[in-house]
């Protein structure tokens, strides 16, 4: 289309005079488009002919030659362009690329059109997402901006990183209504600034709490969730809670509602097919009990301190245990206590109607870690483990206290995760606190303080902060110094196994009463039993471990567990297994038979399914990682029988 336009235009002036010339309007898209590539103007002398425009455009021999030759050039550019419009691309984009490539590379001119083909579908589809999230109320730039920070695939975090900005932009406005000294150049590229941000997690204060709420409750809202739904969750979590924590109880809420119809079948397909008559009373009444029950679901205390802790002592609860829960053997199993709704009532009717006990270790030491166990042990004459644990930050970590500033009030970390914050991240908020000599604005000590309570960030230097090192972690959750170091053991799987395992301090409170019960020892069963949290906790209280069958899927986590058996010189007898699926009740009778059953059954199944982070996969007890649960329960039945059917057996004789 250009060049045919160019050549027309060519021949016009050479045919006209000089005024008439100047008549005809080029002016036009095209002629625009073709001008940008300096194409030959009007008043262009060419040798062997002449084309002058200025003169009266006088044509002689050579000129018609030219344009009988520029003729032919049309003519094979026509073909050209006929024959890639005639695939489907259009005639614009592909006169641009025979321009680009010349004519007679049909390949490259093929080429190209794809390239431009490609480009122009992943701009349309960029578009769309673009104009997805316009929709749901963004500004065009912050989506923009959320899209660039994370790609256009993953819609999840895009929506979460909209929502920081959100977030972000609410508390400037804020701070400049109360009289801030934030410049407006600072307010213009705080975007730019905190580009990955990545979320809140809960605060321990609050600070502007009706302003706060209603801002939860509006972006809730927005969100499309009901403001019944947004205020039942925000009085269940608390009005501290972030939003990643409020949506995650909503959908887990949703989801609860949507399974209950199948939870009766599901029950009945994990439930043991072969089972004793005469020992399982308890089985027939829970077969009456099988659906959803009418009461209320199981509520988590405030605070939350179980039956009691060491700085509480005279917090004294008396329960009486279902005839079927009565040990021994004893049984220990835990999780994590903010679980999806109606799966601590499943866990606790199929633990034989056993009430769990929700214990927050905040209140054993400096880190928070809340958590579900469910166990069938004495409540009465419980005691520490020694020595006792820091308890607060300051005493867990006294050489971070000459760096933290006064507008940091945190005295405890929250949840030891599995992994760690990057060092982009501290990085960044050390640029930002740099900014300002003194105390930084409300809005930056928001976000710092946001990210430290995430990632469990601590003061190291001046506007220098880190994240935790293994060794402190280990010592926060109550592990031998140095007890997942070496070995090949990566820092990475350092992370992982602490961040799955037991909080020691905590568990050997409870696990306390066993003491003056085996003072020769105890047959332990651990299941999933990660880095050895149950049997690192008996050791400290001084129990012999005579027997020790671990089952453990990770490899890594099993020779973490045989390291420290060998460096404690136990004098028991260890074996360790990969799968519990594989643990039958012919294997556990052949265990049992060697050396006279199990004392203690411990296990904390995988929390995969049911732990707030998992906004993907939080499907509850009939989850992929979270249903090996059934097998902790199936595992435990048949060690209660074997135990009952041998008790039975020593009266006889």
């Amino acid at each position: 289309m250009r060049i045919h336009k160019f050549i027309y235009k060519s021949m016009k002036d050479a045919n006209s005079s000089g005024g008439e010339g100047d008549d005809i309007d080029w002016n036009t898209d095209d002629e625009l488009e073709i001008a940008s590539y300096g194409l030959p103007s009007s008043n262009m002398r060419l040798r062997g002919g002449e084309i002058n425009a200025e003169s009266g455009g006088e044509i002689n021999a050579g000129s018609t030659e030219i344009v009988k030759a520029t003729t032919s050039a049309v003519s094979l550019s026509s073909k050209t362009i006929d024959h890639f419009v005639g695939m489907g691309f259009s005639e614009e984009i592909v006169a641009r690329a025979v321009q680009e490539c010349g004519e007679e590379n049909t390949d490259l001119i093929l080429e190209t059109l794809l390239k431009y083909s490609a480009s122009s579908s992943a701009s349309s589809s960029n578009s769309k997402l673009v104009d997805h999230f316009v929709g749901m109320g963004f500004s065009e730039e912050m989506v923009a901006k959320a899209i660039q920070e994370n790609g256009d695939e993953n819609t999840d975090s895009i929506l979460e990183t909209l929502l920081t900005f959100t977030a972000v932009e609410k508390s400037l406005q804020a701070q400049n209504q109360v009289g801030s000294d934030l410049s407006s150049e600072y307010e213009g590229s705080f975007l730019d600034d905190f580009s990955d941000i990545d979320g809140f997690s809960e605060s321990e204060e609050t600070t502007n709490c009706a302003s706060d709420k209603e801002n939860k409750l509006l972006s809730l809202a927005s969100m499309g969730y009901t403001v019944e739904e947004a205020s039942i969750a925000m009085e269940r979590c608390g009005s501290d809670s972030t939003i990643a924590v409020l949506t995650d109880f909503i959908c887990a809420a949703q989801m609860a509602k949507a399974n209950d119809a199948l939870l009766e079948e599901i029950e009945e397909k994990v439930r043991p097919k072969k089972l004793c008559n005469d020992h399982h009373k308890h089985k027939k009444r829970r077969m009456l009990d099988q659906g959803i029950r009418e009461d209320e679901a199981i509520r988590l205390p405030n605070p939350m301190i179980g039956f009691g802790t060491p700085s509480d002592p005279d917090c004294v609860i008396h329960r009486k245990l279902p005839e079927a829960a009565v040990g021994p053997p004893y049984f220990y199993y835990e999780n994590v206590a903010l679980a999806p709704k109606g799966v601590w009532d499943t866990i606790s009717r199929f633990l034989y109607d056993v009430e769990p006990e929700f214990v927050d270790s905040k209140y054993f030491c400096a880190a928070a870690r809340k958590r579900g166990y469910v166990h069938n042990l004495p409540i009465n004459n419980r005691f520490p483990v020694l020595p006792l644990p820091a308890n607060t930050i300051y005493e867990a970590l006294p050489l971070t206290r000459r760096w933290w500033p006064e507008w940091d009030t945190r005295t405890k970390l929250n949840c030891l995760q599995t992994c760690v914050a990057s060092a982009k991240l501290t990085e960044r908020i050390r640029k930002a606190l740099e900014k300002y000599d003194n105390e930084p604005p409300y809005s930056v000590q928001k976000y710092v303080m946001d990210e430290c309570r995430k990632w469990n960030l601590v003061w190291v230097g001046r506007n220098k902060l880190a994240p935790l090192e293994p060794d402190e972690v280990e010592m926060l959750l109550g592990f031998p110094r140095n007890h997942t170091r070496g070995g090949g053991i990566s820092r990475t799987d350092r992370y992982k196994s602490l961040g799955n395992s037991f909080q020691v301090d905590t568990v050997a409170y409870h696990l306390s009463v066993l003491k003056d019960m085996f003072p020769r020892g105890i047959n332990l069963l651990s299941l999933f039993s990660g880095i050895g949290g149950a049997e690192v906790a008996l050791h400290r209280l001084g129990i012999p471990l005579k027997n020790v069958v671990s089952v453990e899927i990770s490899e890594v986590n099993r020779s973490i567990v045989r390291s420290w058996w060998e460096q404690t010189n136990q004098r028991g007898t260890l074996i360790d297994m990969a799968d519990v699926q594989q643990l039958n009740s012919d294997r556990l009778e052949q265990l049992m038979d060697s050396f006279g059953g199990f004392d203690l059954v411990v296990g904390g199944s995988p929390c995969n399914n049911l732990a707030g982070s998992n906004r993907y996969t939080r499907d509850g007890l009939e989850g992929s990682h979270s249903s090996l649960f059934y097998d902790y329960f199936r595992i435990l039945d048949i060690v209660k029988n074997w135990a009952q059917v041998y008790n039975e057996k020593k009266i006889v004789v």
